[in-house]
């Protein structure tokens, strides 16, 4: 096999004509129909590309390549994007999400975001994995006192349970007037501790709520 494989390849070299080199017989040198012209080869430069097309920086048409003309953006297949704001910190980057067939297909930063002008941390990026976790509950879970099981309970019997609670522990922390007979009309029965991920209007709200309850002890976490 070597013996064919380098068959009647000898290279005579001409300042040392008796030395020779062998070269394998299936080896290919350029010939005048696979060379390249010279004109092709200035229009396939880059930089004489750049200065006819006015592309100093090479961030244009420039730039591309016929493999990466080929390519396409992986939303390119979504049927539409939802606005929405990345559920993490207090930082409240914007986020287009993209959609096809009722899923979720990419996560990415929303331009038009005055806050975050399109970017997204790692864990913004990742969104996704939150929505589609396995281990997500889509079911209210309740545990009974002193009970040892989780149950399932419909949407609206566990509103309704806290909205019992809330009541109840009004009630029993109200405190109408100090000692000193001055009007306090207030309660200590609860409070509320705001998450970081709330927005101006959430925090409105809530406080908006509590307070007409009589809460005084209203916070947040961003805050703290």
């Amino acid at each position: 096999m070597e013996a064919d494989r380098w068959e009647g390849s000898r290279l005579s070299c001409p300042r040392f004509p008796a030395q020779t080199a062998r070269v394998p017989a299936d080896t290919r040198f350029p010939t005048r129909e696979n060379d390249v012209s010279i004109p092709e080869m200035l229009r396939r430069w880059p930089v004489l590309r750049q200065v006819r097309d006015g592309d100093v920086l090479a961030l244009g048409l420039t730039a591309r390549s016929p493999r990466s003309e080929e390519l396409r953006a992986r939303t390119e297949d979504a049927e539409r994007v939802v606005p929405s704001v990345c559920p993490y910190c207090a930082v409240g980057c914007g986020q287009r999400i993209f959609v096809r067939g009722g899923g979720i297909t990419s996560i990415e930063g929303d331009p038009a975001s005055p806050i975050s002008r399109g970017r997204l941390c790692p864990k913004g990026s990742a969104t996704r994995s939150l929505v589609e976790a396995p281990g997500r509950e889509y079911t209210v879970r309740y545990r009974p006192p002193h009970g040892q099981e989780w149950e399932d309970l419909p949407l609206d019997r566990a509103m309704d349970m806290i909205a019992d609670r809330v009541i109840a522990a009004r009630s029993q922390g109200w405190e109408e007037r100090d000692a000193d007979g001055n009007r306090l009309r207030r309660t200590l029965g609860f409070g509320s501790l705001g998450g970081a991920t709330l927005d101006n209007e959430e925090n409105y709200l809530i406080k908006k709520l509590f307070t007409a309850l009589g809460a005084i002890q209203i916070e947040n976490q961003a805050r703290i």
